[in-house]
């Protein structure tokens, strides 16, 4: 089968017209119902200028996004940062049908607000590559509720007031989804664990073999491409199950490292320093005792004297 070619879509006004939609209200910010949104014969992959975020149950249709491949046939909420990539393979036997909305927002709009500074924060807009957020009907509605609200505004006549009022609405909606992401994490022990299992598995290969004296210290980049998560996402389930970021992971496990050395070994201070990847021995020592409140000298001699 023969790759169809890749649409760059640049403004809320060209998506309209891609999807035979008619054109929005508002050239920055646009809600679309996801029924009266047909396939595309000509493209199948798409790049967009702007932040989507959809809330949809689509038949017979999965999204390619990242590495993932999604099903869309519960309520599933989705979202798109400008500039990545995702594809939608149809079925062929079958006409998708569409429910839900689509908020269509262009950094145009966020300009000069709170939100302009603060959206990429939200880590769903990089997680979403890894894994797509399932809401209950309630979570559902009260997303829906705040849908409502921003439709009505820019429907109305727009004065001096809308932008920040609409500007408030989304920032609700976005505190809410990261809410129910992290009631996603702790729903989601078992995987979330394999995770930290396979970080731990890692570090300690990383740890016991030659790479961390020739490349030195796992960066928090290193070790998310290693387990095909984005680095937003390691950093969040982190958070959620240890109250540790990523770095902090890496240091702690350095640290049981470098106290099995100090205990077990007869190396010198500068020998396991370089072991453990640091170029200056004065850099390893201070990091030791930030984490442990003593040298490395001092827990030695702690250790032998227990």
């Amino acid at each position: 089968m023969k790759s169809q070619p890749l649409q760059r879509i640049k403004t809320i006004s060209q998506f309209h017209e891609l999807r035979n939609l008619p054109q929005p209200e508002h050239p920055l910010i646009s809600i679309v119902d996801y029924s009266l949104i047909q396939p595309n014969e000509n493209y199948n992959s798409f790049i967009q200028d702007f932040y989507s975020i959809s809330l949809k149950r689509t038949t017979n249709a999965k999204i390619l996004y990242g590495q993932q491949q999604y099903d869309f046939d519960a309520g599933v909420l989705f979202f798109l940062a400008p500039n990545q990539l995702f594809s939608v393979q149809h079925n062929s036997t079958a006409t998708p049908q569409h429910t839900g909305w689509l908020l269509l927002i262009h950094p145009d709009f966020l300009w000069g607000t709170s939100l302009a500074s603060i959206i990429k924060k939200y880590v769903f807009f990089d997680y979403a590559v890894n894994e797509a957020l399932f809401l209950s009907e309630k979570e559902e509605e009260t997303l829906n509720s705040i849908i409502r609200h921003i439709r009505h505004e820019y429907h109305a006549n727009l004065d001096q007031f809308s932008q920040n009022i609409i500007i408030s609405h989304l920032e609700t909606l976005l505190n809410y989804s990261e809410r129910f992401y992290q009631r996603q994490f702790l729903t989601r022990k078992i995987s979330n664990h394999q995770v930290l299992d396979q970080l731990d598995q890692l570090l300690q290969k990383y740890f016991e073999g030659n790479a961390i004296v020739q490349k030195g210290l796992p960066t928090v980049q290193y070790v998310a491409e290693q387990l095909n998560i984005s680095a937003s996402y390691l950093g969040s389930l982190l958070k959620s199950l240890t109250g540790m970021h990523t770095q902090q992971h890496i240091h702690e496990k350095l640290v049981e490292k470098a106290k099995e050395k100090l205990s077990a070994s007869s190396l010198s201070i500068s020998e396991i320093a370089y072991e453990l990847g640091f170029e200056h021995p004065q850099s390893f020592s201070k990091l030791f005792k930030n984490k442990t409140h003593l040298t490395p000298q001092e827990f030695r001699q702690s250790f032998h004297h227990r």
